[in-house]
C-alpha cells in the first residue's frame, strides 16, 4: 500500500465516520495527508487528520481520533491505530498490504514514480543560456545538471517540456568577443575589457584556418568575419560541452534572429499601442514595479535605441505564440531584477503574470585539499564544466551540483567525489544499485525466482525499505512542484541506506545446500523492487546506474 493509497483509506474512513455520528462531512479537509513519523516505535505512517478536522465538525481532536482508530482497525491492510497526543493516530500496515507494493514496482518498472499532475501542461524550459564568449563556468554546469534533472521530473509527472538554451549572440558582448579574438590573432595583448584565456588564441587561429586571408581584409570585413565564424565555433564548444555532460537540447534560439525579423521592434510596438509603455525623459518604460520591480525599466533610450530588456519581450511572445502556457527561466544569481521584469511583461501583454516564473540558481566553490580551486588552465578565469568533469567524471559532476537547493552557494570537494567509499554520495547510491545487480546475477546463477508471498516480509528492516520504496512518487511530485530535484538526489540516499541495513540483516539467498524458501523468494522481490526505484531516480537525475562497480 503506497502512502496515497493509505491517505485516501483514511479519508474514506473520516467520511464514514463523520456521516455515522451526524457530523459534518465537509468539514474534512481536502488534503488528508499521512507521513513516516520519525520514531519507527510510533508506528508505519501518522496522521493529523482529527486534529484538523474536530473543531469544525465540533467535537474533541482525541475523540474524533478515536473512532478513526476504531473503524481504521477493521479495515482491511490495516493491523492497528492507535490515538497518541492531542489526537494523532498512529498505523501500522498489515505485512501483505504493505508488501503488495514491491509487487506494484515490479508491475510498473520504469513508469514507477510517474503521474498525471502536469498532463496539458505545455513548459517551455529555458537554462543555461551562456553568453556565446567563452566557455561554460560552474554556474553555467549548476543549471545544465539541475534544468536537465528538472525537466525529466517534470516530464515524470506528465508535462509537455521543451528544454531551450537562448544564446546571447546580439548587443556588446559579441563586439568585445569579437576584438578580443581578433587581437589574439594579430599577437596584440587583450583589449580592456575583453576576453581573455588559452580558448580565445585557439578560436582566433581555427577563424584564420578557415579563412586565411581574413587578417589582411579591411577592418570590418575582418570583424564581421570573426564575428560570423567565432561565433559559430563558440556555439560549437558550448554544444560539445553540453552533450559530453548528459544535457540536450530541443531548441537553440538566437537573440539575433528577433532583431533581425523586426519581432523586437513588433513587441514594442504592441505594448505602446496599447499604453502599458510610458515616456520619460525622451525614452520609453515599462511600469515593473507594478509587479514588485525596484524600478521601472527603460525599453527604448532616449537615442532610439532598444534596450535590453526589449530583446526580452520579444522572446516571450514568441514562446506564448509557439503554444507554451509555462515558460521557466533558469537564470544566474546575479539576475534577481529579472523576475519582476518578466512578470510585468507577460501582464503588459495581458497574461497571467504566473505564465512566467524565474528560478535562480546560486554560485558554486571547488575545493581540493581543503582550498579554493579558482583558475582554468584554458578558460583563464573561471574553472569550466570541462575542467569539473575532468576532476571527477559526468555522474559525480551531475550528482554533487543537483543534491543541493539551488538557493544556496554550493561548496564541492573534489577529493571527496574521487573516493570510492559511502562518503560520497553519488558512489553509495550507485553502490547500492551495483550491489542489487550482483544479487539478481547470483540469483539466476542459482535458479531463484522472486516470489509474491510478500506477507512474509514483516521484518522491521524489511518494512522500512518497502515504505521508503514507496515514498517516490511522493517526492517525484514534491521535486516537479517546487522545482526541487535536489529532493530526488536526497531520497535516494535514504533509500540506499535502507536497503544496506536490509541486506546486511536479511538474508536474501540460500547459503550452500539451504533449500530455497518462499521468504528467499519474497526478499528477492523486494531487492528488485528497491533496484528498480534506483535506477528509476537516477534516471530522473541523468546519473548512470551500474551493473558493476
Amino acid at each position: 500500500m503506497t502512502p496515497d493509497a493509505l491517505a485516501a483509506l483514511v479519508r474514506v474512513a473520516a467520511q464514514d465516520v463523520l456521516a455515522n455520528r451526524g457530523l459534518d462531512v465537509s468539514a474534512l479537509p481536502a488534503d488528508v495527508g499521512v507521513e513516516r513519523p520519525r520514531n519507527p516505535e510510533h508506528g508505519d505512517y501518522a496522521t493529523n487528520v482529527a486534529m484538523r478536522t474536530a473543531k469544525k465538525a465540533g467535537v474533541s481532536p482525541r475523540e474524533l481520533a478515536g473512532w478513526l482508530a476504531e473503524d481504521l482497525a477493521a479495515r482491511p491492510g490495516i493491523a492497528s491505530a492507535e490515538v497518541a497526543g492531542p489526537g494523532f493516530l498512529n498505523l501500522r500496515l498489515a505485512a501483505d498490504a504493505q508488501g503488495a507494493l514491491v509487487g506494484d514496482v515490479i508491475a510498473a518498472g520504469a513508469a514507477y514514480g510517474t503521474g498525471d499532475d502536469y498532463v496539458g501542461r505545455n513548459v517551455n524550459l529555458e537554462f543555461v543560456s551562456a553568453n556565446p564568449t567563452g566557455p561554460l563556468h560552474l554556474g553555467h554546469t549548476r543549471w545544465a545538471a539541475v534544468g536537465d534533472a528538472l525537466g525529466r521530473v517534470l516530464a515524470a509527472r506528465g508535462a509537455k517540456i521543451t528544454r531551450e538554451y537562448y544564446f546571447n549572440d546580439a548587443g556588446g558582448q559579441i563586439d568585445r568577443f569579437v576584438e578580443s579574438l581578433v587581437a589574439a590573432a594579430s599577437g596584440k595583448p587583450t583589449p580592456e575589457n575583453g576576453y581573455g584565456g588559452a580558448y580565445i588564441a585557439e578560436i582566433a587561429a581555427q577563424v584564420v584556418a578557415a579563412e586565411p586571408g581574413v587578417p589582411a581584409l579591411p577592418d570590418a570585413e575582418r570583424d564581421e568575419t570573426f564575428r560570423r565564424v567565432g561565433v559559430n565555433l563558440m556555439f560549437d564548444e558550448i554544444k560539445r560541452a553540453l552533450h559530453a555532460f548528459g544535457t540536450d537540447f530541443d531548441v537553440w534560439f538566437h537573440e539575433k534572429s528577433l532583431h533581425d525579423s523586426g519581432a523586437v521592434d513588433a513587441a514594442v510596438q504592441r505594448l505602446k499601442d496599447s499604453g502599458n509603455l510610458y515616456q520619460k525623459d525622451g525614452a520609453w518604460w515599462l511600469r515593473s514595479t507594478d509587479e514588485g520591480d525596484d524600478k521601472d525599466r527603460v525599453v527604448i533610450k532616449s537615442d532610439g535605441t532598444p534596450a535590453y530588456i526589449a530583446g526580452d519581450l520579444a522572446y516571450y511572445l514568441d514562446k506564448r505564440a509557439r503554444g507554451f502556457d509555462l515558460c521557466i527561466y533558469m537564470l544566474g544569481a546575479d539576475h534577481h531584477g529579472y523576475v519582476a521584469r518578466l512578470r510585468a511583461a507577460a501582464a503588459a501583454y495581458g497574461d497571467d503574470p504566473d505564465t512566467v516564473e524565474v528560478l535562480i540558481g546560486q554560485m558554486v566553490n571547488l575545493f581540493r585539499h581543503g582550498e579554493p580551486v579558482r583558475m582554468s588552465k584554458r578558460a583563464g578565469t573561471a574553472v569550466s564544466m570541462d575542467d569539473l568533469v575532468e576532476a571527477v567524471g559526468v555522474d559525480a559532476a551531475r550528482y554533487a551540483l543537483i543534491r543541493s537547493s539551488v538557493d544556496s552557494t554550493l561548496d564541492i570537494d573534489l577529493d571527496l567525489l574521487v573516493k570510492r567509499s559511502n562518503d560520497n554520495p553519488v558512489f553509495y547510491v550507485q553502490y547500492a544499485h551495483a550491489r542489487l545487480a550482483s544479487l539478481a546475477r547470483n540469483a539466476a546463477d542459482l535458479g531463484v525466482e522472486p516470489g509474491e508471498a510478500y506477507g512474509l516480509l514483516d521484518h522491521p528492516r524489511e518494512g522500512d525499505l518497502i515504505r521508503t520504496i514507496g515514498e517516490l512518487g511522493e517526492v517525484v511530485r514534491a521535486a516537479a512542484e517546487l522545482r526541487e530535484p535536489h529532493r530526488i538526489a536526497r531520497y535516494l540516499e535514504s533509500l540506499a541506506s535502507a536497503y544496506h541495513k536490509f541486506y546486511d540483516t536479511c538474508r536474501v539467498l540460500p547459503m550452500g545446500d539451504e533449500e530455497t524458501t518462499e521468504l528467499h523468494r519474497a526478499r528477492l522481490a523486494l531487492s528488485m523492487a528497491a533496484r528498480q526505484v534506483l535506477a528509476n531516480g537516477l534516471a530522473l537525475l541523468g546519473v548512470t546506474a551500474p551493473e558493476r562497480m
